[in-house]
């Protein structure tokens, strides 16, 4: 065992400092032994639920108390609804109601609008108040301003300066339009007056009507001449000489829409030049 002893054996120094060890172990032992460590979050605890219960208290007594009163149902506030027993969703479709500006007249009514069960009926019913006198809802009649439109074609010019953003210039160059037209027969062939911007062409739209459609001679376009062709407002030179060559070289146009196969032909405007032409 000689080999043994010498992993065993210890010197002053080991020995100091085993004991200093030991020394504090059993010091850290006696303070755990006597200090307590204080219990905050049961204290905490129980003054939580002391709370909630004072709070729950409170609640049913509450409840108890808005059971008894009596109340019209038109009025019921969502605190109240709830103190009831009526889910949010019920409440929610009573307002929904009310703010239509409609009535709950009977218990019914409450029911089929809030859509309680039958068993919260019992318990509401004996608390209602209707009054006597029986609200119904009426369709709301808005004061709806009737503007009297004038008729564009027999529109002076001093009745279009009546229509802000149009001075007289701008009043004669409409009425000198329509002549050359020889009548309005779109509301928005003013939209193509010279010089007319949009927020004016729609107030005079929105102030003038057509309500009596000119009367306008329409050209044989077989027969027409090329100066009567080029005449018409929305044709020029290179659009008449184009109806002329098709013209040529069909012999003769059996259908006026025939023209609109023609290329390069503003098949846009067609509904236009159709006013001024015909085939016959």
């Amino acid at each position: 065992m000689t080999f043994i002893k010498p992993h065993f054996k210890l010197n002053k120094k080991q020995r100091n400092g085993a004991f200093y060890f030991l020394l504090a172990i059993l010091l850290l032992q006696t303070l755990l032994h006597y200090i307590s460590v204080p219990s905050t979050v049961v204290i905490h605890d129980k003054e939580l639920i002391a709370f909630t219960n004072q709070v729950d208290s409170l609640n049913a007594l509450k409840r108890e108390k808005s059971r008894k009163k009596r109340f019209n149902p038109n009025y019921l506030t969502d605190e109240r609804g709830y103190l009831l027993g009526m889910s949010l969703a019920e409440i929610d479709r009573l307002f929904a109601y009310r703010n239509a500006n409609k009535w709950i007249n009977s218990a019914s009514d409450f029911q089929r609008v809030t859509q309680v069960s039958d068993s919260l009926m019992k318990l509401f019913v004996p608390l209602f108040i209707f009054p006597e006198k029986k609200y119904y809802t009426a369709p709301r009649k808005n004061k709806v301003k009737v503007l009297v439109k004038k008729d564009v074609n027999l529109a002076t010019s001093q009745d279009f300066q009546r229509i802000h953003g149009v001075e007289e210039k701008l009043a004669n160059r409409i009425v000198n339009y329509r002549k050359l037209l020889g009548g309005f027969s779109y509301n928005n062939q003013l939209d193509e007056v010279w010089g007319m911007s949009k927020r004016t062409a729609d107030n005079l739209k929105n102030n003038f009507k057509i309500y009596t459609l000119p009367v306008i001679h329409k050209i044989d376009i077989n027969t027409a001449s090329f100066k009567e062709v080029l005449s018409i407002v929305y044709l020029d030179y290179k659009t008449t000489k184009m109806l002329f060559n098709y013209r040529d070289s069909v012999g003769k146009i059996a259908n006026l829409k025939e023209i609109k196969k023609i290329p390069e032909f503003p098949v846009d405007k067609y509904d236009r030049i159709a006013l001024y032409l015909r085939a016959k």
